[in-house]
């Protein structure tokens, strides 16, 4: 079936680096538009971003923009999230989502809705 891991350092002080690994099984992520949310305690999930499966686009909201990257390797089946200047506000348990569709800026919009999700991996930022 298809499923959806999440993997990554969790631990990081601000102003650090971190990349969040999101493995495939039980599909090509080819195909696939991949999403990038999160969500903190006592808060609503929201979106970080997204990459399309037809040209590996990105689409990400204001608060990451210049900080976050997302990229995929087809051939390891897993799509990153390379987070830079971490700001303790990042803390937060980070999950991915796919659809097979080519793009994916609708689902970060709200849209669309990705129907498959991973479990989420824990991120804290802080000295």
């Amino acid at each position: 079936q298809l499923q959806l891991v999440e993997s990554g350092v969790g631990l990081v002080q601000p102003g650090g680096s971190l990349r969040l690994s999101c493995a495939a099984s039980g599909f090509s992520l080819d195909g696939y538009a991949i999403g990038w949310f999160r969500q903190a305690p006592g808060k609503e999930r929201e979106a970080v971003g997204c990459i399309s499966s037809k040209d590996d686009s990105t689409y990400y909201v204001h608060s990451v923009k210049g900080r976050f990257t997302i990229s995929r390797d087809n051939a390891k089946n897993t799509v990153y999230l390379q987070m830079n200047s971490l700001k303790p506000q990042d803390t937060a348990l980070y999950y991915c989502a796919a659809q097979h569709d080519y793009y994916c800026a609708g689902y970060i919009r709200g849209d669309r809705f990705f129907p498959s999700w991973g479990r989420g991996t824990q991120v804290t930022v802080s000295s």
